[in-house]
């Protein structure tokens, strides 16, 4: 089955589970001292940061994207349901989930928000709101402000439920069938709410958009395109309602990816969906419990900004789930990507070799197993580091100087858990 972790998981990474685990606690903590000492007064810049970059403008360009990308789409469901019914010579399963969901973090991470730039069912939604003579920007009826992005929450958990628990995942016919089905609801969506619905609906375009907060391109608020740090860039995510739930869900859910695909997890559990569900849904609940734990506080002193505190701090988590999602899918888009390119010159099983690359097979040896521990403890330490920075950073705009550092004591507690938790279930058998 195609998972998260990828097809045959590496399990051999030279790197022991304790030091490890010693290594990234002792990092968080030496730079949350550092910070208390010498990061006083808010840096952050948000929206107002950035060098700008002159860049020529294509006309049609962002349209003629989208329309490629349908295409492509369009050739993966009708694989999907068409094509030959094994997972290993499918191309449906592999586009869906090593191409597209995990290659969107880096995809993500480098460019911005890609998947708003080129989702085609923006395509869709804007041709059948002309066919339909509906308002493509406003739909029929008024998304309740109140829900926030409480629905690309709901999306996601969704799809990581197919991922990490439906029992045949990876079936090419369950895989075309979740796209065409996602795909209907979220043009019906905006057909009713207007095409903004992408903006909170759309989990996969919620996703990327707030990965593609750590990028280092970037738009300030003038719109201007800039060439920005990445911290500047996460402290422009706005404290909606909902974001807690998406960055919570988007955590919880690689939490139990990994554990899922743990010894212990094999070793103990006994299979089945009914199993798989609680086991999604308690983990993520764990991890909702420290964050908001982390975050908690009765009766705050706080400046202007008036946010919940676990909304005003929800950014922070953002380098965290791009952490994980590196350290989980690294060694899938690098060696499981080799198939989908393989298969994509004979996608419907003919016997075709349209691109040349119909009897390659995965070169395993492109990058070993030290490169693969070192990106993924990289991947979780730095992630963890720069929420660490962009908590404090908050805190010291939100609080007054005497108790902006010791504000952040319950937020540190939670990081510290979750950094020594990844790391385990990444480095464990």
């Amino acid at each position: 089955m195609i998972s998260a972790h990828g097809v045959g998981t590496r399990t051999d990474l030279p790197i022991p589970v304790e030091l490890a685990v010693t290594a990234a606690t002792l990092a968080l903590l030496i730079s949350f001292g550092v910070l208390g000492l010498l990061w006083r007064t808010p840096r952050l810049r948000g929206g107002e940061a950035g060098r700008p970059l002159a860049l020529p403008g294509v006309p049609g360009l962002l349209g003629a994207a989208r329309l490629v990308v349908a295409v492509i789409a369009v050739v993966v469901v009708a694989a999907g349901f068409a094509g030959p019914a094994t997972v290993d010579r499918n191309l449906a399963p592999w586009t869906f989930y090593v191409l597209f969901w995990a290659g969107l973090v880096p995809a993500s991470l480098l460019f911005g928000p890609v998947w708003r730039a080129l989702n085609p069912l923006r395509l869709l939604h804007a041709g059948l709101a002309r066919t339909l003579r509906l308002d493509p920007a406003r739909g029929v009826l008024d998304l309740p402000a109140r829900l926030g992005l409480r629905p690309a929450a709901v999306f996601l958990a969704a799809f990581a439920w197919l991922e990490l628990v439906h029992p045949s995942a990876s079936d090419p016919r369950v895989v075309a069938w979740f796209l065409t089905g996602y795909g209907l609801v979220q043009v019906a969506a905006a057909c009713v709410f207007g095409r903004g619905w992408f903006a909170r609906g759309d989990g996969f375009e919620v996703y990327s958009t707030l990965l593609g907060a750590l990028a280092p391109l970037g738009r300030r608020a003038d719109g201007r395109l800039v060439l920005r740090n990445p911290l500047d860039g996460l402290d422009t995510i706005r404290p909606d309602p909902g974001l807690v739930a998406v960055v919570v869900v988007l955590v919880g859910t690689t939490a139990f990816d990994g554990l899922s695909r743990s010894s212990l997890w094999r070793d103990t559990v006994p299979p089945g969906p009914l199993v798989g569900t609680l086991g999604l849904v308690a983990v993520t609940g764990v991890v909702a419990a420290l964050y908001l734990l982390g975050t908690w506080r009765p009766d705050p002193v706080r400046g202007p900004e008036r946010a919940p505190l676990p909304a005003a701090f929800a950014h922070t988590i953002v380098p965290i789930a791009a952490g994980y999602a590196i350290a989980h899918y690294f060694s899938l888009v690098v060696f499981d990507g080799q198939q989908a390119v393989v298969l994509a010159s004979d996608p419907f099983g003919t016997g075709a070799d349209l691109f040349g690359t119909a009897t390659r097979a995965i070169d395993y040896a492109v990058v070993g197993t030290a490169a693969i521990a070192v990106v993924q403890l990289a991947g979780i330490v730095l992630g963890h580091l720069a929420a660490a920075v962009a908590a404090h950073d908050r805190a010291v705009k939100l609080f007054p100087p005497t108790i902006a550092v010791r504000i952040q004591y319950p937020l540190l507690a939670a990081m510290v858990v979750l950094t020594c938790g990844a790391v385990g279930l990444i480095f464990a058998p």
